[in-house]
């Protein structure tokens, strides 16, 4: 059977997703799981060996992308996140399986309309998402192992890294960006604060991360920083280099975003900041990978600036025992 997964938005959404493909891939492995994603998660779906096809949705008019839908020769889809366009656009392909999420306009577009209602945050995105391959495959196990990505030649980019930056203890890095989707941030200030603590502790090696967009938050960051043994790396590879380096990395600490999702599905341990509402939290948006520790930010003041006092206890008590 020719599957076809749609998830086609961000990268902590897209990682959101990957289970579910993981899991139709080995309920069958004959199936042949084809992602339909954006362009900036097009390497990282071309990386996983339970994906076979991958059609980047480039933005097309309806009919340019009925028409790369039509080619693959799809049997069912399951679309996790809908919009009309991409509703449409599977009609006109004539898929004769099409299921969704009972959401939006959209739906009436397809044939098996799922009720979920995710606002009422009853599970984790990923989960609602594994849920939806149940109207296909009743009897499908949503067992998947963790960390879910692994990559040949993970050990030899560390190596790289290391060798470049002087890297010699176990790696502890910040990610301080909202890299465009998180609802709750610390400010570079408070993120020197933590990074500050992590500096004091010498058992590890302390890393600042930046993606290739955020050159002004690196040059404030360095800044703010003065004279420090931080290193300083700005990722300006693909996201899959991106995660073949995480893997390597003992704690990553960062908002809700991409990259937190990402380093969570290659395996490391990471401390996360959520905003301080059910839509925005760790009980929808937890990661798919184990050891996360979650932090919500409060909206007030007087709360933000407890939470971080807490924050920091938890990152000495942490760091403490890495040693």
């Amino acid at each position: 059977m020719n599957i076809l997964v749609v998830r086609n938005d961000k990268l902590g959404d897209f990682i959101t997703a990957l289970p579910a493909l993981y899991v139709l891939k080995h309920h069958n492995p004959s199936n042949r799981i084809i992602a339909l994603v954006a362009p900036l998660n097009a390497k990282l779906a071309e990386s996983c060996d339970f994906i076979d096809e991958v059609i980047v949705d480039k933005s097309d008019d309806i009919f340019a992308l009925a028409f790369k839908i039509k080619e693959a020769k799809i049997n069912a889809s399951i679309t996790l996140f809908s919009n009309t366009r991409v509703a449409l656009a599977q009609w006109i392909a004539r898929i004769p399986i099409r299921i969704a999420p009972a959401t939006k306009i959209a739906q009436i577009f397809y044939n098996r309309r799922i009720t979920q209602r995710r606002s009422e945050v009853k599970m984790a995105e990923f989960e609602y998402n594994l849920e939806l391959t149940k109207a296909l495959f009743s009897d499908i196990s949503l067992d998947f192992p963790k960390p879910l990505l692994r990559y040949e030649g993970a050990e030899k980019v560390y190596r790289e890294f290391c060798s470049t930056y002087g890297i010699t203890k176990p790696v502890v890095a910040f990610h301080p960006g909202f890299g465009g989707s998180s609802d709750a941030n610390w400010t570079i200030n408070e993120y020197i604060e933590l990074v500050c603590i992590a500096e004091s502790f010498d058992n590890i090696d302390v890393v600042m991360t930046f993606g290739p967009d955020e050159e002004k938050l690196y040059e404030e960051a360095k800044g703010l920083l003065g004279e420090s043994r931080v290193v300083m790396y700005r990722s300006l590879g693909s996201v899959v280099d991106f995660a073949k380096l995480l893997s390597s990395f003992k704690l990553f600490i960062s908002t809700s975003t991409g990259t937190y999702h990402l380093a969570s599905a290659v395996g490391c341990e990471t401390f996360t900041f959520f905003a301080d509402t059910l839509f925005a939290s760790a009980s929808r948006w937890k990661s798919i990978g184990e050891k996360q520790h979650h932090f919500m930010i409060p909206l007030n003041p007087q709360g933000r600036s407890a939470m971080l006092e807490s924050v920091k206890q938890d990152l000495k008590n942490r760091l403490s025992a890495l040693s």
